[in-house]
């Protein structure tokens, strides 16, 4: 019905839904019940220099319209991630938009010497802004000068092989300032957002539930804040296409991030209640834009920045 191909950082990708990092580590578990080759792409969870254990137990509490979870980027480390997830990823015919973290700038340039040549991957997430990290001198997105000299040896190290996105944090004053230093730095698109900084208390035992104390807030809560950073940054950078996710768990949701101006959007918490969400999502992203008579998704993408006349001639389908 809809012409759903899209483009982010220069990629073409068949449909604008992609996984989101962290929620469905490499695809394996989700391919089950969604053929993740059928998706815009596959975001890996990211992945570190060497093998991490992560943050201390208990790591995930259920919240209000979402959840808090402190994995702390527990992973194989990139040697094993290459062998086996990114070749597996490979043979089942994904496109790939592998998600690197670290704790300095020399590791996220041995990352990008790791994944940029192969012919797998799509796209590189530099997850600058994890916050289910014990030490927040990590949280390289919450300053616009930390987030510039990662991204910026990134975007060297890649030379022209692949494109570069900063996963930014809602966590700051304003974004925009973060996502213009990225952008200035070389990213060739934005992730927009990382999970909002939280924590709960069991009022039993009086403590923190969380092992790590806090933990990274996601799903339907944060939807309102991630919609408001794509927003902002499309008016500030509109020529940047952003890959927009928090708190997806319909087509509407995914709508409300199109029109806000992302070119695609991940699906992450919503697959731990439904693991087929990803093509369900889609399929509604879909219905609702015919519903609305675009003929592409193209032409949805920051709509709602257009003036009241300008879109005065669309149709508009309350559902």
């Amino acid at each position: 019905m809809v012409d759903m191909r899209t483009t982010v950082a220069a990629v073409t990708l068949p449909n604008p839904v992609l996984t989101a990092s962290g929620c469905a580590a490499a695809g394996r578990e989700l391919d089950q019940f969604c053929d993740v080759s059928a998706l815009g792409a596959v975001v890996t969870k990211s992945i570190m220099v060497r093998p991490r254990s992560g943050r201390s137990t208990p790591r995930m509490a259920e919240t209000p319209s979402g959840m808090l979870n402190s994995i702390g980027l527990q992973g194989p480390g990139i040697d094993a991630f290459v062998a086996h997830d990114l070749a597996w990823l490979a043979e089942r015919g994904a496109r790939v938009v592998v998600s690197i973290a670290g704790g300095h700038t020399d590791e996220y340039v041995a990352l990008t010497e790791r994944v940029a040549s192969h012919p797998a991957v799509s796209m590189i997430e530099v997850n600058i802004s994890c916050p289910n990290v014990e030490n927040r001198g990590q949280v390289f997105a919450c300053d616009p000068a930390a987030s510039a000299r990662v991204i910026s040896a990134v975007r060297r190290t890649a030379a022209d092989r692949v494109p570069v996105l900063a996963k930014l944090s809602p966590d700051v004053t304003d974004i925009t300032v973060i996502a213009r230093a990225c952008a200035d730095a070389g990213a060739d698109g934005l992730s927009l957002i990382n999970t909002l900084l939280g924590m709960a208390i069991d009022t039993d035992k009086m403590a923190p539930v969380l092992g790590g104390i806090t933990g990274g807030l996601s799903g339907p809560a944060i939807r309102p804040v991630a919609v408001r950073c794509v927003w902002q940054v499309h008016r500030a950078l509109p020529h940047l296409p952003i890959l927009g996710m928090g708190g997806i768990s319909s087509g509407l949701d995914a709508l409300q991030f199109i029109l806000a101006g992302a070119s695609a959007v991940s699906v992450g918490t919503a697959v731990f209640g439904d693991p087929a969400a990803p093509m369900r999502v889609l399929a509604e992203l879909e219905h609702a834009l015919a519903d609305r008579e675009f003929a592409t998704l193209r032409d949805a993408v920051g709509y709602a920045h257009l003036a009241e006349d300008e879109r005065a001639g669309r149709i508009r389908v309350t559902v």
